[in-house]
């Protein structure tokens, strides 16, 4: 098949989709999502990464076997440019029978959900340009938008172009944007340094308008670093709709939170994580993150609205509803690092629609999502002050006091590991190296130990929530970091720079901290308490030091994703990193990694028992998604990326690809042979039931050509006849659609 060359990237069209199937039209949209797709990053709108299948289910798991393995197309570019990549981050969308996803070089794909093999990739050669800031080359996915026959793949891009494109042929929607595109540097309030900005999680599209943060570069490399300000785009011109500032300008509400008129300069303050919407509501929520210099404010005086805040704004004008912050004047890198949850609730006998963000800090915070009023009461609670020159710590943080942290916070004695006295005292030596204290302990020259650390408990991995019953299932780990600060004498524009170290690490190798060190808890939200907590992964109980205990499960400290249905909770964990060091092409750092028990692990939501371990080729490295098609439940798990391979690994019961069994096994088409042949093919198929049919025909680059059928017809035996005399030369596909089956192939070669 050809490349198409668009506006300097490269479309490849391996096969043909053809618009939304007529089921997925007229299908009840729920949070918008239609049952057995995955139509946005958390499964749906509200972030639920809930689907509501069964197929898998707590009798037949186990049985749970790979169907398809599909090799990330960034490989071949990774091996013949010498590159390399973050980890292979990206979940798929899956919309009528077709996966749509990212790679970590931004590139977009359209595959086949059953086989899994490529029908379309867009590449936008992100590559020529250099590494994306902070991870370099890493991405999450994309956003997928419809209106009636116009179906489009938005992804905004990690060297920053918000790009539009059609979902049935990867092509550019030139009537989106400057031809398919709009470059994301432009129209903010200062000039941005590309090598600083980029986008690595999707947008979401909420009422015709597709909503895009950024990432930016963690460290403050100038004073002036670039805003994190949240745009809003028209899904079908893109055109800008509002923007609203991250950090309050001059007598904006809030500003004066921004002391010295440092909201003049600051910068960050992005949204960097995924995002939910509220479409009835019209009212999207945004988790936004820290501002410039993040171990180090004192440049920055005051709380810093909007950092460390939860946002609500009216999905149509931009215009704030209400915020929250959760973190007064960060420096300890507690950004909001995942979509909040979306879930209706009652409490006390009172109705609530709820939204609620896991934080970094171990923390569910609960909120009427239409009035960001706290479903329990929040207290300020005094906390330690910073002793660094020049430094205003808040003096008082927001502490939830229900539910109750999922997590250990700050660091004592007691909090050290025990399984014996030796470990024990070896472990009080490690940590009296370091100031340590409680939550909030602010970092020092010396070094603080950070617990939670600068990783997360909870991560952009997010929770899900069983939206019929109101639990939240909120993965977490225990990795405690070292935060130090520093005279920043190689940086012009602060008097303070701050780093973090990895560690310390624990007796022997050995954690420091008591386990659980990877864990799954459950909360209903409905109360306030948790329900159970479960490890997650054996940890390191096979430690000779301490083996001979005979310990149950202590669970891994690496990062857990979550999948719920109505009877399983699936966690897959990440394996093993380490730094590699910097891109030498960018701003950016680059990771190693291995694997380290790959598997995908089932629970029972109900009581958190482990019942089930998959084995996967590679430990996963994004959210896993679930859907249905072929009449096949499957499950994909993104892995690999960095020193591995990135691959989908699709699971589903057997291993076996999927057909419905309610079509007619006789289904067949028939072509005239031999080519080359400018004549006539006969179609012939066979209804078990009167079904409405569509049956059209479309060129190589997806135009449709000729609709054959489209209505309603009887059960039986059926002919079509498609007249290719005259056409141009060159391929030609058709799709057959039922409500049971969708089918696209070759039809005819006319030369």
């Amino acid at each position: 098949m050809p490349n198409l060359i668009r506006i300097g990237c490269a479309l490849t069209v391996l096969g043909l989709l053809s618009p939304t199937m007529g089921r997925a039209q007229t299908a009840e949209k729920v949070r918008g999502n239609v049952i057995g797709e995955w139509r946005s990053y958390g499964a749906d709108l509200s972030s639920t990464k809930y689907a509501p299948l069964d197929q898998i289910n707590r009798s037949n798991v186990n049985t749970l076997q790979t169907a398809w393995r599909w090799a990330s197309i960034d490989n071949p570019i990774l091996a013949a440019r010498g590159l390399w990549t973050w980890k292979n981050e990206a979940t798929p969308l899956m919309v009528d029978g077709v996966l749509y996803t990212s790679t970590s070089l931004s590139q977009v794909v359209a595959i086949n959900a059953v086989t899994g093999t490529t029908l379309w990739s867009f590449d936008p050669e992100i590559y020529l340009w250099g590494a994306p800031t902070n991870h370099g080359f890493v991405h999450r996915g994309v956003a997928y938008w419809e209106d009636g026959e116009d179906r489009r793949i938005i992804i905004g891009t990690g060297d920053a172009y918000l790009i539009a494109l059609d979902a049935d042929t990867g092509q550019p929607i030139l009537s989106f944007g400057d031809e398919g595109r709009i470059d994301l540097t432009k129209g903010l309030r200062r000039a941005i340094n590309r090598h600083f900005y980029g986008v690595s999680s999707p947008p979401v599209i909420c009422n015709d308008v597709v909503i895009v943060g950024s990432s930016i570069l963690d460290y403050p490399a100038v004073r002036e670093m670039p805003p994190g300000d949240v745009r809003g785009f028209d899904a079908r011109t893109g055109e800008l709709r509002w923007i609203f500032e991250s950090v309050p300008q001059a007598l904006d509400e809030g500003f004066e939170t921004w002391e010295q008129q440092s909201w003049q300069y600051s910068g960050n303050t992005n949204v960097w994580p995924p995002m939910s919407c509220d479409a009835e509501l019209g009212m999207v929520y945004l988790p936004f993150g820290t501002p410039s210099n993040d171990y180090y404010g004192g440049h920055r005086p005051g709380d810093n609205v909007y950092s460390g805040s939860l946002v609500a704004l009216d999905v149509a004008t931009g215009d704030k509803v209400w915020h929250y912050q959760l973190v007064h004047h960060d420096i300890w890198d507690y950004d909001l690092p995942a979509a909040p949850n979306l879930v209706d609730i009652t409490v006390d006998g009172q109705p609530i629609q709820a939204v609620v963000q896991v934080t970094k800090h171990g923390f569910a915070f609960a909120f009427d999502r239409v009035t960001g009023e706290p479903v329990w009461p929040i207290e300020e609670r005094p906390v330690t002050p910073s002793t660094i020159a020049g430094e205003q710590t808040s003096p008082t943080q927001p502490f939830p006091t229900k539910p109750a942290p999922f997590v250990q916070q700050g660091m004592t004695e007691d909090d050290l590991i025990d399984f014996t006295t030796g470990l024990r005292n070896e472990a009080r030596t490690i940590m009296e190296r370091y100031t340590h204290g409680p939550l909030f302990t602010p970092p020092i020259g010396r070094g603080t130990i950070h617990i939670p650390g600068v990783a997360g408990s909870a991560s952009w991995s997010g929770a899900a929530v069983d939206p019929e019953k109101g639990i939240l299932y909120v993965p977490s780990i225990t990795s405690p970091f070292i935060l130090r600060i520093q005279f920043a004498t190689d940086n012009p524009h602060y008097d303070y720079t701050g780093y973090f170290e990895y560690g310390p690490i624990g007796p022997q190798g050995l954690p420091l901290m008591k386990p659980p060190y990877g864990r799954i808890t459950a909360i209903d939200l409905n109360t306030g308490e948790h329900l159970w907590m479960s490890p997650v992964g054996e940890g390191p109980r096979n430690h000779a030091a301490i083996r001979h205990l005979n310990l149950p499960r202590l669970g891994w400290d690496r990062r857990i994703f979550p999948l719920l249905t109505p009877s399983l909770l699936f966690a897959a964990q990440e394996g093993i990193t380490w730094s590699r060091g910097d891109s030498p092409i960018g701003a950016a750092s680059e990771t190693n990694s291995r694997n380290a028990d790959p598997f995908l692990r089932v629970f029972d939501p109900d009581n958190g028992e482990e019942l089930a371990q998959i084995g996967l080729p590679g430990n996963a490295t994004g959210a896993p998604m679930t859907y249905m098609a072929g009449g096949q439940q499957y499950i994909v798990v993104p892995v690999g990326g960095a020193s591995q391979t990135a691959e989908l690994v699709a699971l589903t019961l057997g291993g076996a690809t999927g057909t419905d069994d309610r079509f007619p096994e006789e289904f067949s088409f028939h072509q005239n042979y031999p080519n080359p042949f400018q004549g006539v093919t006969t179609i012939e198929y066979v209804l078990p039931v009167p079904t409405h049919v569509e049956l059209t025909v479309y060129d190589v680059l997806g135009r449709r050509v000729r609709r054959l059928v489209d209505e309603v017809r009887v059960a039986g035996r059926h002919q079509v006849r498609f007249d290719a005399r005259g056409l141009p030369s060159g391929l030609y596909f058709y799709r057959f659609n039922t409500e049971f089956f969708t089918q696209t192939r070759q039809l005819v070669v006319v030369r």
